[in-house]
């Protein structure tokens, strides 16, 4: 399986799930490395914008695009090890994530089907762009799916980030939750579009605010939050960026 590298080892670490409905929960992080996406304001660059690629990002500057080697970003791990690591840590709500995890899907079946069985208690959260089904011997584990679908604000096209098969599975299952990224109150015609579009009920969408700073986070949590109470919708936040910044692995 192939992981994103923090250091000099897999990035799997435990702390604070710090987005969705769960926010708060004590959970461990299995960060995969490759996505199918390129936002270009992902927080995870270094999981998917390799060299010779030729994707733009916010943290580019002018004549010098920021890009990672692939051979410095990934670190691959055979199930057993990384069941043998994640079960070292105390909690056990596992955050599946990435990168887009599902590109993985069926060697996470197998990571899962291994931790259940070695301890009971093992919970299982995917973070998925929404874009990818998972495989039924993957499904079969997941508790909670919490999906965000790329709005035109992160620069894919609408080919690429809207998949009707995949959205209208995770807005059939009462597991997944929808978190739509807001950078900017026009985002909003674009959320309701696809609210309608797969008929998400409101009660399962949260709007969260774009930005790698608390200050960032807290201007635009002012705008949101009345239009959550307007369309029903919830207000979520990014917990960890106020506890640790915007810091890898934490």
């Amino acid at each position: 399986m192939k992981l994103a590298r923090n250091g000099t080892g897999p990035e799997i670490f435990e702390s604070l799930q710090g987005e969705g409905v769960s926010a708060g929960t004590p959970s461990v992080f299995v960060r995969l490395s490759l996505c199918n996406l390129h936002c270009r304001w992902c927080d995870t660059p270094y999981t998917w914008n390799w060299v010779g690629t030729s994707y733009a990002h916010d943290s580019d500057t002018p004549g010098a695009p920021r890009k990672y080697r692939r051979e410095d970003e990934i670190v691959e791990l055979d199930i057993e090890k990384i069941a043998a690591h994640v079960l070292t840590f105390r909690a056990r709500n596992f955050v599946l994530t990435g990168g887009e995890p599902l590109v993985q899907g069926r060697e996470l079946a197998r990571l899962a089907a291994l931790l259940r069985e070695r301890d009971p208690a093992c919970r299982f959260e995917i973070e998925t762009n929404g874009t990818l089904v998972p495989p039924p011997e993957l499904d079969a584990f997941v508790a909670q799916y919490n999906v965000s679908p790329k709005l035109a604000n992160s620069a894919n096209t609408p080919a690429e980030r809207e998949k009707a098969e995949s959205l209208r599975f995770f807005a059939a299952c009462e597991r997944a939750w929808f978190k739509f990224v807001a950078a900017s109150p026009a985002d909003l015609d674009e959320i309701r579009q696809i609210q309608t579009r797969y008929v998400i009920p409101a009660g399962r969408i949260l709007l969260m605010p774009e930005g790698t700073s608390s200050e960032a986070l807290r201007d635009k949590a002012r705008w949101l939050a009345p239009l959550c109470q307007e369309h029903g919708y919830r207000l979520g936040d990014r917990l960890h960026v106020h506890l640790f910044g915007n810091k890898r692995g934490v």
